[in-house]
């Protein structure tokens, strides 16, 4: 199938990247112009002579007459049957850049090639297979004799000699093939280092000062160490680019300075296995600090670091080697051996500049402009592979030596049956272990092992010496750590040797079976093996060989995974380990993480500290933010190192004090929370002494601050961007009026300007600079808060799409190797396409199938793959639906409303590139069925598109959604009420007990002996007030008549007897919940119609044991039901003679009775004094909570306040949640909870830590001691006067203590004036009243 090449990406400016062009075009004078099309047939005009074969079925199938077309002969090559390894060769005269093939069966015959590989050299040695998509590709051939099926090379070629090797055939018939190569001439001058000689580019000036490079080569070596290119300057400037373990490492210094504040070292790696004596070309492009570096096809993007822009060189730029000892490197750095070709520095040719005697190479013993080839004859292994050579027989000395390389653990590289036993030579986890199993009179096992992690893919050399008493194991040359044994041992060898694999059955088989991998210079018995008759067939036997060829690949070079995840590999594969990176999936590209604080708030999270990541998969890291869950917003807190009230002293205009402020995130991970955020704010205050700050109104200030983007800001906390005014003097309330700021009238006393930051794109203040604080007697205290922001406009950044015509489009997108989709859906159609982009063949696309299938499709080349998800109910239920698509080089992932999912493997070989050009069209695409509903945080590899921006001007689509209590109004609990918003949705609790972003807060209060609230629900406010704040359901007065109630509750206490609740009447009804004496609880209904209440015994437990308890009661006529705490509900009946309805309610009574009326003698004497004393908590009577009433709507002494609230209180009533149950929704466990994490946990990867300026962190710990100590004499003093003044016989508790009501004040005065602004107190928090 045809793929096109994808096209270079240079991340520089214009201006050089068209200066790159013109010095470009000098570097491929050996390829033809622009103006040549590279599309000549190159085998067709060859002789017959220019094909060669493996072998020949019979003389009329030769390999002259596979030519593409031709009937010649019998119509194309066949070989033999018998033929293990069968290939066509063709010569092309001279080195060529290949760009296609095309194959053919033999014509008018049953015999074609159906698959193929394809193998090229420049010498008939050293075979190089066509790698496509990081595999050895394997081309699709022909299914019949006749048709031409040409293949579009991805990556061109160059060489003189290819090799067409068959791996499946007709199954009519046998290997049948003509072929024809497409391309051009191709031409380079070479030079050959030999290791000791270096070419020497002298500058034309002594000094050079370079801000752009175009550095161009190619390189082939069978050496992995040595300095390709060098060049230093005086100043410490220096590139180099060196191979060093078969890797190329560019380092760069574009200057550092000698105090070490500005480090300009920069190193890159590229490659890998580049000791394959194959060609490999490099190209440098420079601009300032911005380089691309490529190696063959692969291009890295990169900044230098430290400030400077120029390369600073001096003398020359040395090629092959360094000239001297280095600077940056030292010595003991190898000079380059082996070949290089087209080398080009700043547009001119090096090599021709060299050929002509241009520059010095007198360091050259002899300059050769041929590339010499390398001796060695590589075998590459499979795992159904095995190669048997001769050795020498009956020797009783084993001698063997061999260098491997291998990407797996475990394999077996020698076995060998000896006369009396066998040796194995084989890896095991990365060691080389070495097995004797000498059975002579008795059997003598030898085993020793050296080495660690040999299966690094580098070239290892093993020698073995095995004779009478001593058996010696090398690896690398490293005689020091040569492994000997000295047991007894007489060896006689058998004479034969199979490297790679050993499958025929023994009595002693080999511990492992196979090896995947490639061995060279192989000497068995001191003999070198010679691999040049291997190939003729004429000694030795071996089977799935490849020879003179070693195709190893590097699986994880490029790396696949991201984001730090570790690439292992295997021969055929690779894996990557996730941990401790934030990331998830097969190549690390998922995020753990929520994109914002918003995302967690709608998943049903609570105020907590959480990781969030804001783009997803892209390249910010995940960081740590403090989310704060209010009723209607969701508030994100970063904090910075700066000590409150931090002190400058000693500042002037000539030297201003910087204070840096650094955060708990980095600057770009800031970035990302303020540009989506609907609102950010930064509270700033200058606490002032003889301190100007801003020299208003006219001046130039004094103090200044810095923002994210490092720009001056000449305004402070109040105002806003270009007005040089502080909070004071945008409101005009400034202390002296002649100025703008507080502090600029340069007052004596302490003075502060403070106010609010609000203006997004400045925050956060990343520097203060304070600059008048040098004066006798001025100071100045700076304090800048936590930058908190709310809201996030890309969760709900949405579109709403009225018509299946309708859509949207955005530019192409750019997910070649790895890719990632998330949205959200609501829909009430059946079907829609959700989005789609195309290529040639290449699309992706997302759709909506059926009310309960969703699909994710694609193509990269190799046919189309679709995944679907099934969901158990329909999904055209207009409410959110979440989906998560992936595709990268190792499977694709769908999920749906994170319970639904699929995976597919990608295939072991094929395309891996999705290459798109289309635009990309969300909602509807051309000839497919459009989407109708809202798509809303539609995220393409870490991006939001914005939705609701292009909405605007496109017919058909709104911006915006509605109705997001569909889906979220089941986090609201507790009857919690859901509100849409535009961005989201709140809870409204004033209907309920509760409070809290979802109604899940407890709202409790503490009661001191003679507290008690009442709700009155005959007043004339509450009979007509209709605000939902004080009723669910307002009551009238039909409904004044009650045949059943709803009451619940927590409290905690221990002190008894006490009223509990009590709801009393305009009659002698009433209903009480009361503790008796020994703690137990007791209800108590007088419905009329009995001589004596009718009493419920709850439980014979005593419930005043300081614990907090829950009540639940319902009544629906004569059917009473009651739960305590968590047991099972109990059911009790009211007698038949007693009535069912509670006449004319009236009031409702907590902790204490204090009503007019008749009221039941056996409560005011038994229950109601000194009163309820402990804490209750959400308490609910019929949709009424009078107790959360209480706490938020204080009364006054106004008239206006007492007739709109139906609630008052005597006493001194405490918020407190003291008297709270466990949660009504049982928080997760962190084991359970991958969202919830601990403030002070830690994450695994390096994050920008937060470190406070020393001097102020000392401060703070001194101030922080004296406050502690001033702390503890004040509560010793409050607990003496405590102890001496307490009244005798009054309650002595923990808690908050009211005031006992004046002796000369009625009830109802009491009430009507009691303190109108309850206090608030932490449960763990406890106050004494004196």
């Amino acid at each position: 199938m045809h793929r096109r090449s994808p096209g270079l990406v240079l991340t520089l400016p214009l201006t050089s990247m068209l200066w790159i062009f013109n010095s470009f075009s000098s570097l491929h004078g050996a390829l033809p112009s622009a103006l040549e099309k590279c599309e000549v047939a190159l085998s067709s005009p060859l002789p017959h002579t220019a094909f060669t074969a493996s072998s020949v079925f019979t003389s009329g199938y030769a390999p002259g007459y596979a030519k593409l077309n031709q009937r010649g002969g019998a119509g194309g090559w066949s070989p033999q049957d018998s033929d293990s390894y069968p290939w066509l060769q063709v010569d092309l005269g001279s080195r060529k850049q290949v760009v296609a093939v095309a194959t053919q069966g033999r014509y008018s015959s049953s015999d074609w090639t159906t698959r193929y590989r394809l193998l090229y050299s420049d010498t008939g040695r050293n075979w190089k297979p066509y790698h496509q998509d990081g595999n050895i590709w394997a081309f699709s051939g022909n299914s019949n004799t006749e048709s031409v099926v040409r293949h579009d090379l991805v990556q061109g070629i160059v060489g003189r000699l290819l090799r067409f090797v068959p791996l499946d055939w007709s199954g009519e018939g046998r290997i049948g093939l003509r072929i024809e190569v497409y391309g051009c001439s191709y031409w380079a001058d070479v030079i050959n280092f030999d290791g000791q000689g270096v070419i020497s580019y002298r500058f034309k000036v002594k000094k050079m000062k370079i801000i752009k490079d175009v550095i161009a080569l190619k390189f082939k070596t069978w050496d992995s160490e040595g300095v390709i290119l060098h060049g230093e300057g005086q100043q410490g400037d220096y590139i180099t680019l060196e191979l060093r373990k078969a890797k190329l490492l560019l380092q760069i210094n574009l200057g550092s300075n000698q105090y070490g504040s500005i480090l300009g070292h920069t190193s890159v790696t590229s490659g890998s296995l580049l000791d394959d004596h194959h060609w490999h070309s490099v190209m440098i492009e420079r601009y300032r600090r911005n380089v691309n570096f490529t190696l063959d096809t692969h291009t890295q993007h990169f900044r230098t670091n430290g400030e400077f822009d120029h390369l600073d060189l001096d003398y020359e730029l040395s090629f092959g080697g360094m000239p001297y000892s280095g600077k940056p490197m030292g010595g003991g750095m190898k000079n380059f051996r082996g070949c290089m070709e087209s080398i080009n520095y700043n547009g001119d040719n090096i090599t021709d500049l060299a050929r002509r005697k241009k520059l010095d190479t007198s360091s050259f013993r002899n300059l050769s402009f041929s590339c010499m080839e390398s001796h060695s004859f590589p075998v590459f292994f499979n795992a159904t592979s095995f190669l048997q050579l001769p050795g020498r027989a009956n020797q009783d000395v084993v001698s063997l030596r061999f260098q491997f390389r291998t990407w797996n653990a475990n394999g077996l590289l020698l076995f060998s049956n000896l006369d009396d036993g066998t040796l194995e030579i084989a890896l095991d986890d990365g060691k080389m272990g070495v097995h004797f199993n000498v059975t002579q009179t008795k059997n003598t096992r030898i085993a020793i092992s050296s080495g660690s992690g040999l299966n690094d893919g580098q070239w290892h050399a093993v020698h073995l010496v095995a004779k009478e008493n001593s058996v010696m194991l090398t690896i690398d040359g490293d005689e020091a750590s040569a492994v000997r044994t000295t047991t007894p041992i007489i060896i006689r060898t058998g004479g034969t040797y199979h490297l790679g694999g050993y499958f025929l059955p023994t009595l002693a088989p080999p511990t492992q079976k196979s090896f995947q991998g490639c061995m060279q210079a192989i000497l068995l018995d001191d003999q070198l093996a010679d691999m040049h008759a291997v190939e003729k067939g004429i000694v030795g036997v071996f089977e799935n060989v490849s020879l003179d060829m070693c195709a190893i690949i590097d699986r994880c070079m490029p790396n696949h995974c991201e984001h730090g995840g570790r690439c292992k590999q295997t021969w055929d594969n690779f894996s990557c380990t996730c941990d401790r990176t934030g990331y998830t999936g097969a190549t690390c590209h998922t995020s753990l993480f929520e994109q914002s604080c918003e995302a967690y708030k709608h998943l049903g999270r609570s105020s907590d500290t959480y990781w969030i990541d804001p783009d997803g998969s892209g390249p910010l890291r995940p960081f740590k933010v403090n989310c704060n869950m209010t009723e209607d917003k969701v508030w994100t807190t970063v904090v910075n190192n700066l000590p409150a009230q931090t002190s400058v002293t000693g500042s002037s205009r000539e030297r201003r004090t910087v204070l840096q402020l650094n955060y708990s995130a980095s600057m770009e991970q800031v970035t990302a929370i303020t540009t989506s955020a609907e609102h950010c704010q930064q509270q700033v205050s200058y606490a002032c002494r003889m301190s100007r700050l801003l020299n208003t109104p006219e001046g130039t200030p004094y103090t200044w601050w810095v923002g994210r983007s490092s720009e001056k800001h000449l305004y402070w906390g109040g105002s806003g961007p270009g007005i040089q005014k502080c909070s004071c003097g945008i409101d005009r309330n400034c202390t002296d009026p002649k100025y703008d700021c507080n502090c600029d009238a340069d007052h004596k006393q302490w003075r502060e300007d403070s106010g609010l930051l609000v203006y997004k794109d400045h925050l956060p203040v990343s520097q203060v600079a304070v600059g008048d604080t040098n004066r006798q007697g001025s100071e100045a205290k700076l304090t800048i808060g936590p930058l908190r922001c709310q809201g996030d406009h890309n969760y709900w950044n949405a579109a709403s799409f009225t018509t299946p015509s309708s859509y949207l489009h955005f530019s192409t997108f750019q997910g070649e190797t790895s890719a990632d989709i998330s949205f959200y859906f609501k829909t009430s159609a059946p079907y829609g396409v959700f989005l789609e982009n195309l290529g040639n063949t290449d699309f992706i696309r997302l759709e909506l199938k059926s009310p309960t299938v969703v699909s994710f499709s694609f193509d990269v080349g190799n046919g189309p793959v679709e995944l679907a998800v099934h969901s158990a109910t329909p999904l055209n239920d207009d409410q959110w639906h979440r989906v998560m698509a992936e595709r990268n080089v190792k499977e694709a992932v769908l999920q749906l409303d994170l319970n639904y999912r699929e995976t597919r493997p990608a295939p072991p070989q094929g395309h891996t590139r999705l290459e798109l050009f289309s635009q990309l069209y969300v909602g509807a695409a051309g000839g497919q069925r459009g989407f109708l509903g809202c798509i809303r945080s539609l995220r393409m590899n870490g991006v939001t598109l914005d939705l609701e921006e292009r909405a605007k001007v496109t017919p058909g689509v709104k911006p915006g959604c509605q109705g997001h209590c569909t889906s979220y109004g089941m986090y609201c609990r507790n009857g919690g009420k859901c509100v849409e918003k535009y961005n989201g949705y709140s809870c409204d609790c004033t209907a309920t007990a509760y409070d809290g972003p979802f109604c899940t807060k407890d709202v409790g209060g503490f009661f001191e002996a003679g507290t008690l609230v009442r709700y009155n629900f005959l007043s004339e406010a509450a009979a007509a007030n209709q605000d939902a704040r004080f009723l669910a359901q307002p009551l009238t007065a039909q409904e004044v008549n009650l045949t059943g109630e709803a009451v619940a509750f927590s409290f905690s206490t221990t002190n008894t007897p006490a009223i509990l609740l009590y709801v009393s009447s305009k009659t002698q009804d009433y209903l009480a919940l009361v503790l008796r004496q020994n703690g137990t609880l007791q209800v108590r209904y007088n419905l009329g119609g009995l001589k004596e209440p009718f009493t419920i015994d709850v439980d014979q437990r005593n419930l005043a044991n300081g614990q907090p308890h829950t009540i639940n009661m319902s009544r629906i006529n004569r059917t009473i039901t009651i739960q305590l705490d968590h047991y099972p509900p109990v059911s009790y009946s009211l007698p038949e003679a007693s009535d069912t309805q509670l006449n004319l309610v009236k009031t409702l009574f907590l902790g204490k009775v204090f009503e007019t009326g008749v009221i039941d003698p056996v409560l005011i004497e038994r229950y109601n004094t000194p009163g309820f004393v402990g804490c209750l908590s959400r308490v609910q009577f019929n949709g009424v909570a009078p107790l959360k009433t209480a706490l938020r709507n204080p009364i006054t002494d106004r008239p206006t306040d007492r007739q709109s609230v139906p609630v008052s209180y005597q006493g001194k009533l405490v918020e407190s949640n003291c008297g709270a149950s466990p949660l009504t929704i049982p928080p997760m466990s962190a084991v359970t909870d991958p969202w919830r994490l601990d403030s002070g946990a830690e994450f695994p990867f390096n994050e920008e830590r937060v470190i406070p300026d020393g001097v102020n962190r000392n401060s703070a710990i001194i101030g922080g001691i004296i406050a502690v100590v001033i702390f503890t004499v004040l509560c010793t003093l409050v607990f003496l006067i405590r102890y001496m003044f307490r009244h005798k016989g009054s309650y002595h508790t923990n808690e908050s203590k009211g005031a006992e009501p004046a002796s000369d004040e009625s009830a109802d005065t009491t009430i009507i004036c009691a303190e109108t602004n309850p206090e608030t107190i932490e449960e763990s928090k406890k106050e004494w009243f004196i």
